[in-house]
């Protein structure tokens, strides 16, 4: 049985961060996923400059991978009235197709190995963990990281509360080419039942990716009927699909999205990432979040593989306040703003508050971003 000191299951942006931080830290690491890079997924496709210093520090430039530069937000409610604020440190439009090859090719650069391939479960005995593929094949290590994303027959084997519970959203992914959208803005517009994202990304494409609630989209049961239906009663999205050009043969789609409580612990698993609490759409952006927490996961890790005084529940306990320090206040506003977006009275009144006070929404943006990450 093959050991290294962490094994990271799963491989987006949260395990590949962890990845090439745990590497660069001097630890033998294995990195677990499913599926061969480059491949596209459900995401909003913005990141926030506050990590670009930080993946600098892992040999990853996003400033020299065409990347469009964003710097503007625009928000509408569900009858069209909008808004436009200055984000305060801006972003970078770069797709999930992009942005997570360039990372993997990165660690392949740096050596760390890679298995592609699902887990099939993960047991932690005699303080080791042994981890299960498919194949049968079985790994050993002192660490693992969960990063397998919002959903995965891992939290069942997990016994994790969430998994349990029906979510009442899904989410619907495409690339359009549209020449008439800024390259410097992400805009998020209302409609009824659901929210959805435009932004530029690396290609020139423009990203669509929304948020509905099942309650919603059952009444047509179909993409591209509930997107005429639905989806267009928001006067810009209205726009938009009247003129964008779609890229994709069909949409991708992601069900059950859960935005339930998650534990950052479980059966000694350190979870990251969305696998940790899925990052809202409203607060910041998800990109970032992911970026941040595989950071944070990976200086408790090393702290704990390097120093005996600290202990395996000290290290966990660390890391879970951490975690809540840095994200729990905004997955809270995230989850505040989406029941006020989505109220088509209410964000009424909101918007025009914020029409009047631009200090007001500058003051929103400040809030649901994070800091640079140094």
């Amino acid at each position: 049985m093959e050991y290294f000191d962490v094994i990271i299951v799963g491989g987006g942006l949260a395990g590949l961060t962890a990845a090439l931080h745990l590497k660069q830290s001097g630890h033998g690491v294995l990195v677990c996923e499913k599926q061969q890079y480059p491949h596209h997924k459900v995401c909003g496709e913005y990141v926030s400059a506050e990590v670009v210093p930080y993946l600098k520090k892992l040999g990853i430039y996003l400033d020299s991978n065409n990347t469009v530069s964003i710097d503007t937000m625009q928000l509408s409610t569900v009858s069209g009235k909008s808004i436009k604020g200055k984000l305060p440190l801006g972003g970078r439009g770069i797709s999930r197709y992009a942005l997570d090859n360039l990372l993997y090719e990165v660690a392949l650069r740096k050596n760390i190995p890679f298995i592609f391939e699902s887990v099939t479960s993960i047991q932690f005995t005699d303080d080791l963990f042994e981890v299960k593929m498919a194949s049968g094949s079985v790994f050993s290590a002192k660490m693992v990281i969960g990063a397998f994303g919002k959903r995965s027959n891992l939290d069942k084997q997990l016994n994790r509360p969430f998994f349990r519970k029906n979510s009442r959203w899904l989410g619907i992914k495409a690339h359009y080419t549209y020449k008439d959208f800024p390259d410097n803005l992400v805009a998020l517009h209302a409609f009824e039942g659901g929210y959805g994202g435009l932004s530029k990304t690396e290609t020139g494409a423009v990203n669509f990716c929304y948020l509905a609630s099942y309650n919603s989209f059952r009444k047509e049961n179909d993409v591209h009927k509930f997107n005429e239906n639905t989806v267009a009663r928001n006067p810009f999205l209205d726009a938009f699909l009247e003129s964008a050009k779609p890229l994709f043969k069909e949409p991708l789609a992601i069900a059950q999205v859960s935005f339930e409580k998650k534990e950052t612990v479980k059966e000694h698993v350190i979870m990251c990432g969305d696998t940790a609490g899925l990052i809202h759409p409203l607060c910041g952006n998800g990109m970032a979040m992911a970026i941040h927490s595989g950071k944070l996961a990976s200086e408790q890790i090393h702290h704990f593989l390097t120093d005996p005084s600290f202990d395996r529940g000290q290290m966990e306990k660390a890391y879970t306040a951490l975690w809540k320090k840095n994200f729990g206040y905004r997955l809270w506003m995230g989850r505040q703003l989406q029941s006020l977006l989505l109220n088509r009275e209410l964000s009424s009144i909101a918007l025009s508050l914020a029409i009047r006070s631009p200090i007001l929404l500058r003051n929103l943006i400040k809030q649901t971003h994070g800091k640079p990450i140094l």
